[in-house]
C-alpha cells in the first residue's frame, strides 16, 4: 500500500503536463476532489466519527491547508518551467529547509552532520539547476527551480506545523487540510480571472479527476492505511520511491533529458535528505 502511494505520487508531474489548465485551478480542484474523496472514505470506514475539532484547531489546520494549496500551485507551475525531474528534486529540498529552520522553531542544535548534509544537498541543487551553464534556456530552467524551491519551503512549513499539532487523527486532519487547500485557491482564481481560460475536454476532465481522486484522495488513503504495519525507518526509506520514480517516469514517458550531472545531483539531494530524515526519526 505504501509503495503504491509513492508510485502514484511519483506520476503526478507526468499527469500535470497533460492537463491544459492553470496551476491554480488544478491545485484547487485537486484539494476539493481529494478532500471529498477522503471524507467519503473515512465515513465508509467508520473513521470519521471522532469528537468535533475545537474552532482554534480547525482554524490552524485550515491555515496549513492554505499553505498546501499554494505549495501545489508553485509545484505545478515549476513543472511548466523546467523538467519534471528537476522540479521534483527541488521539491525534495524540503527536509533540508526544515532542518535549517529547526533551531528557530524547535530550538534544536545544528550538528556537524546536519550542516554537511545541507551543503551536500546545496551542491546537488546547483548541479541539477544548470545555473552555471547560462543561456536563455537555463534562465527558463532557473525559474522552474525557484518555483520548486518555493513549493519546498511551503511544504517544510506544513510539516513543521503538523509536528506542532498533536493528538489529531491523521485522516481527519488531512481531510480538513485538503478541503482548505482547494477552497483557499477559489478567491485567487476569482481575482485573477483564473476561470476565464478553463475549457474542459473529455480528456482534460478525465485527467483532472484522476489527479484529484487517485493522486490525492486514494493515495493519501493508501499512505495512512499502511502506517500501522510499517516501522518508522521503513517509512523514511520507502518515501524516496516518490522522487526516484518521478525521475524515471519523466525520462521514460516524457523523454526528458537525464544527464550525468542530473543523476549526480539527484543522488546528492536524495542521499542527504535520507540521512536527515533517518536522523530525525531516530531522535523522535
Amino acid at each position: 500500500m505504501f509503495i503504491a502511494a509513492m508510485l502514484i505520487f511519483g506520476t503526478i508531474g507526468v499527469f500535470r503536463r497533460a492537463i491544459p489548465l492553470s496551476s491554480a485551478f488544478l491545485a484547487s480542484a485537486r484539494g476539493l476532489l481529494g478532500g471529498l474523496f477522503l471524507l467519503a472514505f473515512t465515513r465508509l470506514r467508520g473513521k470519521g466519527g471522532g469528537r468535533p475539532m475545537p474552532p482554534r484547531l480547525m482554524l490552524r489546520l485550515a491555515g496549513t491547508g492554505a499553505m498546501i494549496g499554494l505549495n501545489w500551485m508553485l509545484l505545478f507551475e515549476a513543472y511548466n518551467h523546467t523538467t519534471v525531474a528537476v522540479a521534483t528534486l527541488c521539491y525534495y529540498m524540503q527536509p533540508t529547509i526544515e532542518m535549517l529552520l529547526s533551531p528557530l522553531v524547535f530550538r534544536e542544535r545544528l550538528t556537524g552532520r546536519k550542516i554537511i548534509c545541507a551543503l551536500v544537498s546545496l551542491i546537488g541543487m546547483i548541479l541539477i539547476s544548470g545555473v552555471a551553464e547560462g543561456g536563455a534556456s537555463q534562465r527558463q530552467n532557473l525559474s522552474g527551480v525557484l518555483l520548486g524551491l518555493g513549493a519546498a519551503a511551503l511544504y517544510a512549513g506544513v510539516v513543521i506545523m503538523n509536528k506542532k499539532t498533536r493528538g489529531v487523527d491523521a485522516y481527519q486532519r488531512t481531510t480538513v487540510q485538503l478541503l482548505a487547500a482547494g477552497t483557499v485557491m477559489l478567491p485567487y482564481l476569482l481575482m485573477t480571472d483564473g476561470f476565464s481560460g478553463v475549457a474542459f475536454t473529455p480528456a482534460a476532465l478525465a485527467l483532472l479527476l484522476v489527479v484529484g481522486i487517485v493522486h490525492t484522495g486514494l493515495a493519501y488513503a493508501l499512505y495512512f492505511g499502511s502506517m500501522e504495519g510499517l516501522a518508522v525507518q521503513s517509512i523514511a526509506m520507502l518515501s524516496y520511491i516518490d522522487p526516484v520514480s518521478a525521475l524515471l517516469f519523466s525520462a521514460m514517458l516524457l523523454k526528458e533529458p537525464l544527464t550525468g550531472m542530473h543523476v549526480i545531483g539527484a543522488c546528492l539531494i536524495i542521499g542527504s535528505a535520507m540521512i536527515i530524515e533517518m536522523g530525525q526519526k531516530r531522535s523522535d
